[in-house]
């Protein structure tokens, strides 16, 4: 089984941070338990509440596009927007 290293890059919705409340807890347990199975290495937003970065380890990219696609932010519209991209880490 071949790990590889995933880089995402999304948008979050206008007045993300009160969007979001509703969905915190949920959002932030099954993060923990992405980052616990060693998927999940960070992931959070940019100073600006604008954008919002991650780094993932899977064995495929569907993989991680489907853990963001299952994540309750993406079905609750505070992620408006994401892509993800193979990432060969240099240093």
């Amino acid at each position: 089984m071949n790990i590889e290293r995933f880089v995402l890059w999304g948008t979050y919705c206008e007045n993300a941070l009160e969007k979001r409340s509703p969905f915190r807890e949920q959002h932030l347990n099954r993060l923990s338990s992405l980052k616990e199975q060693g998927i999940l290495i960070t992931l959070g937003p940019t100073k600006c509440s604008r954008y919002v970065f991650g780094i993932f380890e899977a064995t495929s990219l569907n993989i991680v596009q489907k853990l963001l696609e299952d994540d309750i932010y993406w079905k609750e519209g505070i992620w408006t927007s994401f892509e993800v991209y193979p990432w060969n880490q240099a240093f």
